[in-house]
Formats: C-alpha cells, sequence, structure tokens
C-alpha cells in the first residue's frame, strides 16, 4: 500500500528520533519492540530476528501489491451456465486488530453469464485479499464482490471458516472456537435452491 507524503514524512521523523538508518526502518522498528518487551535484541538468538521478522511481514502482507483486477482481467467466453465451485482453498491472514494470523478455508462458487475465469484464478484471488491485514468478514466480502464486478455472473457465493489466535492465545482462549462468514449476492442470495445446492456441494466429499 503506497504511503502518502505525509506518512513518509512521519516515517522520517521518527527514525532520525530513534537513530534509525535510513533504510532500516523495518529492523529498527523490531528491535525497539524487542526492547519494549524486555528483551536484549543484541544478543546472539535475536541479532537477526529484526531481518527475520521483516521478510515474514513483507510476506504475510504480500497481498497489497497484488492486484485483484489483473488477476480476473482474462476471460473465455463460454456457454455454460451451470454453477462453477473452488473449495477448500486454504489461506492464511493476519488479524488487523491483534497483528495475529487467522487461517482456514474457504469456498467460492459462481453462476457464469457468458464469461468464466481459468480455475487457478479463483486461489489467486483468495490469496491476494487474504495477504493482507484483515478482519474475516470484510475479506469474505471483498472476495465475493471482486468476482462479481469482474466477471458479471448471475451470482457469487463465498464462504469462510477459520481458526483466529486471538481467540486461541489471548482473550477468551478457546481453542476450539472457529468463525465462519458468508457473503451471497445475486441468484445465492434471491435462489433458496441454488444457494442449498452450493451449501450442500461444499459439505461434500468427492473423494
Amino acid at each position: 500500500m503506497a504511503r502518502t507524503s505525509q506518512e513518509s514524512e512521519e516515517l522520517r521523523k521518527l527514525s532520525r528520533s530513534l537513530e534509525i538508518p535510513a533504510g532500516q526502518e523495518w529492523e529498527g522498528a523490531v528491535r525497539l519492540m524487542l526492547q519494549l518487551m524486555g528483551e536484549d535484541p543484541n544478543r546472539e538468538g535475536l541479532r537477526r530476528t529484526p531481518l527475520r521478522v521483516k521478510k515474514a511481514l513483507q510476506f504475510f502482507t504480500s497481498g497489497y501489491r497484488q492486484k485483484p483486477a489483473t488477476i480476473l482481467s482474462r476471460t473465455f467466453n463460454v456457454r455454460h451456465d451451470e454453477m462453477v465451485v473452488v473449495k477448500d482453498i486454504d489461506f492464511y491472514s493476519m488479524c488487523e486488530h491483534h497483528l495475529l494470523p487467522f487461517f482456514g478455508r474457504c469456498h467460492i462458487a459462481y453462476m457464469p453469464d457468458k464469461k468464466i475465469v481459468g480455475l487457478s484464478k479463483i486461489p489467486r484471488l483468495v490469496e491476494a485479499f487474504s495477504r493482507r491485514l484483515q478482519v474475516q468478514e470484510q475479506l469474505t466480502t471483498q472476495i465475493a464482490e471482486s468476482i462479481n464486478g469482474h466477471l458479471k455472473p448471475l451470482g457469487v457465493a463465498c464462504v469462510m471458516e477459520a481458526a483466529h489466535l486471538c481467540l486461541m492465545m489471548r482473550g477468551v482462549q478457546k481453542l476450539n472456537a472457529r468463525a465462519v462468514t458468508s457473503s451471497m449476492l445475486g441468484v445465492f442470495r434471491t435462489s433458496e435452491k441454488t444457494r442449498s445446492e452450493f451449501l450442500t456441494l461444499i459439505r461434500s466429499n468427492f473423494s
């Protein structure tokens, strides 16, 4: 995500006040957090931790550098008016409230209206939105609305089920709690038969 000029200036001021060398902002911030935790960032086990955390966080948030419109830009005109389902898509994301991971599976379906997209593009779209700071409810909606906006299908359905470390490690500490969210658009919202077919398919095991 691009920074505004004001944000960049604030970052430069903070870096100068903390005596962080230019280009070392990520590492400097991690060193500061380690110190605030009561740790010594210079001890052997932590010397390379700032660089490791930088690389990990850049990977975890790589979705900011992916464009959903580009992922869905190549479509095919086909005579297919039945449901297309891609289910059990593994995803990992970061809770924007606590910067803790949540992860699980995503199930997506759409009813084409003359246009389809390559099946591999659906998991890539999930990756583009999930590799950002997120809340599950927003993530579910973003995926469905992106497919709906770019393919103009008769309907889109997205269901996500996830475990949240902010529920498991802190607060209520419920290890088995799972969150399930859904977004139903078009015929998946208006037709109970279509919606039920989708829900049946994602629960089915064809192996």
